[in-house]
């Protein structure tokens, strides 16, 4: 009869330290974000409410149901807020340490980047980039192996949404150079 009750424990060498200080507690975290999601919602009902949101002869004006669902999405952030108001006042709880948030960087700086490397690079190039570098910098892989699996995934890529499916990709100097 197999045992429910085990548990597989595998250990991050590279896990953040436990006595890492504290960036940000939750509490702050939901309030913020309860904070956008209410000028979100009040930013699209404003947009809603201007484009049409009521009933006319045909029927609904096109900013009926958005302006609703964007009454609603106010609503939950009203009470969202409210109740991390009230819970903030009880005893602060981490929600990211400076040794975690410095792992999410590690992420998403170079995601931004290739972000802006594909407008001028296109999505190839900037996913060789991003590919090589994630798997040498941040995996500690060999570099001949990074830079193998970079060409080949972007070789892949580049074949099955160009030559195969014929998507239209961002494009850049390089792939021009090649006629596409």
């Amino acid at each position: 009869m197999p045992q429910t009750d085990l548990e597989i424990v595998v250990d991050d060498p590279t896990a953040p330290a436990d006595d890492s200080p504290s960036v940000v507690s939750s509490g702050t975290i939901e309030i913020f974000v309860c904070l956008l999601l209410l000028a979100l919602a009040a930013t699209l009902g404003y947009d809603n409410w201007r484009t049409g949101a009521s009933w006319d002869s045909t029927g609904p004006e096109p900013g009926y149901f958005p302006f609703y669902l964007s009454v609603i999405l106010g609503g939950a952030s009203l009470y969202g807020l409210i109740v991390a108001l009230v819970a903030h006042r009880a005893a602060p709880e981490t929600f990211v340490t400076r040794a975690q948030a410095r792992r999410v960087m590690a992420v998403f700086v170079p995601t931004l980047l290739f972000c802006l490397a594909t407008q001028f690079l296109g999505l190839y190039v900037a996913s060789f980039l991003l590919i090589a570098s994630f798997m040498r910098l941040v995996g500690k892989i060999a570099l001949w192996k990074s830079l193998l699996t970079a060409i080949v995934f972007t070789a892949i890529m580049f074949v099955t949404f160009d030559i195969a499916f014929d998507v239209i990709m961002p494009k850049g100097p390089l792939e021009a150079a090649f006629g596409y």
